[in-house]
């Protein structure tokens, strides 16, 4: 069957405004929105033509009340294959996983931001990636972290994470690389609150979610007449973030004009707001993330190559999760840990056949669609421990491990510490005893008096051995 070319989606939202700003957004995404203001009317439309061809449903919660459970069950017998999303406010994460345990798919915390919604309705419509598990949100359970308290022992993924620690320090522009998913926020919010500014305003603006028509206002503000529509001075993210740091997500998604407006601010510390006929000298921070290799866009002229050397000052690459696939136990009982405290969920473990299975499998969306799986699996688990059932779609995938595997099991590497070089020779000891001081720092959450007792030498051996090997307490 060939795919359609714009896809259906059916609102249940008894909001007009709330209505013209989600079909908007999912416009710009490719689809056509019909309207159900009230569970009857929503019922209904599942009889016509078009909800016959439905894409995805969006429920907003708030006009569900108590039948929030009862209605996504029903939708959920008439239309199994559908994706059900459900928008929730931030006070109804509970509500959010009964509706979750009912049968919706995903959920969205209000107040809706764009690349929320954007990134949700690509997800349903994904069929290389429509696993069950994936893309519920977690906004909730992300909370910033510090470096000593972010999971992996990779020799590639601390190195990365090394870098990031020593530049937090410095001034220097920072530009992080790495595919959707792999953690580039985290990182870029452990350098925040290890620099200097951490005190100071830190802002943030994913690039891909603003119309290009926007975007210089919203970066560098504009004067009042400046453009049809501008009533009023708006200041800019630069010089709300003024002293601080301003985080730039898929900067690869910079117009032409914006790219020139950000030389000159990286050139002369100076942004000129849109319509305005001076210029403000300017002292910001400046991370920046892309999910493409932004060397390649040179070649095309899509990107400018003097804006490119100014963000690339330090450059970072986030590994995939793929490939350091021995960190997964680790972030599994992790972000586990931390849903535990979540309203309406409780503590679980996880079987070595589970973590076995979830190492085995590529995961195209990275750490976050990890987090994702785990969630998902966690609202509908029953039992004391996530087994290799709570994940059906991926099972169906890998296949599921027969018993007495081990979970830190690997080709060539032991419980998070790489063994071998890639051409089959063993590393150095030193290099080998620095991954297990590196893992051990992140085990034990950087608290170093413990970290000695559990290696069995003195702290003073300890921080010797840090300094001798080049190691960072943070890292």
């Amino acid at each position: 069957m060939q795919e359609r070319d714009t896809r259906l989606l059916l609102l249940m939202d008894d909001e007009p405004a709330q209505c013209r700003l989600v079909s908007a957004i999912a416009s710009r995404a490719g689809w056509r929105t019909i309207f159900a203001r009230d569970v009857e009317s929503a019922i209904d439309l599942l009889g016509t033509q078009d909800g016959m061809m439905l894409d995805a449903i969006l429920i907003d919660q708030c006009g569900l009340g108590a039948e929030s459970a009862s209605f996504i069950s029903e939708v959920k017998d008439r239309r199994p294959a559908v994706p059900l999303l459900l928008m929730t406010s931030i006070g109804s994460t509970e509500d959010a996983i009964g509706a979750m345990r009912a049968g919706a798919w995903n959920y969205i915390l209000k107040p809706v931001a764009p690349e929320r919604i954007i990134a949700a309705l690509r997800m349903a419509a994904d069929k290389s990636m429509a696993l069950g598990e994936l893309y519920p949100l977690t906004e909730k359970i992300s909370q910033p972290l510090a470096f000593e308290e972010i999971i992996g022992s990779a020799p590639a993924f601390r190195t990365a994470l090394a870098i990031a620690a020593k530049a937090a320090r410095s001034r220097a522009p920072i530009f992080i690389e790495g595919e959707h998913g792999v953690g580039k926020e985290v990182v870029a919010d452990a350098i925040q609150a290890a620099s200097p500014r951490a005190k100071l305003p830190y802002l943030k603006v994913n690039c891909g979610a603003i119309p290009d028509t926007l975007l210089n206002s919203v970066l560098f503000g504009h004067e009042r007449g400046a453009f049809a529509g501008a009533f009023d001075r708006h200041i800019g993210i630069f010089q709300q973030a003024e002293g601080g740091t301003v985080f730039l997500d898929e900067v690869d998604k910079l117009p032409c004009d914006t790219q020139v407006r950000l030389v000159r601010l990286l050139t002369h510390g100076e942004i000129a707001p849109v319509g305005a006929s001076h210029s403000f000298r300017m002292d910001v921070r400046l991370i920046s993330a892309s999910n493409y290799n932004l060397s390649d866009r040179l070649e095309t002229g899509e990107f400018r190559e003097d804006l490119y050397y100014r963000l690339n000052v330090v450059q970072l690459t986030i590994p995939p999760l793929r490939e350091r696939s021995s960190d997964i136990p680790a972030l599994a009982r992790h972000f586990l840990g931390r849903m535990a405290s979540q309203p309406g969920l409780r503590s679980l473990g996880i079987t070595d056949e589970a973590l076995i299975m979830l190492r085995g499998y590529d995961w195209p969306g990275n750490v976050r669609q990890l987090q994702s799986a785990l969630f998902r699996a966690a609202v509908l688990c029953d039992r004391d421990a996530l087994t290799p059932e709570a994940f059906p779609q991926i099972s169906q995938t890998v296949g599921v491990p027969r018993n007495g595997g081990s979970a830190g099991a690997g080709s060539n590497d032991g419980i998070g510490v790489t063994l071998y070089e890639h051409d089959g020779n063993m590393r150095s000891l030193e290099e080998i005893e620095a991954d297990v001081i590196r893992l051990a720092i992140g085990h034990y959450s950087g608290r170093m008096t413990e970290v000695a007792r559990r290696l069995g030498i003195g702290r003073s051996t300890l921080y010797r051995k840090l300094a001798d090997l080049g190691i960072s307490d943070a890292a």
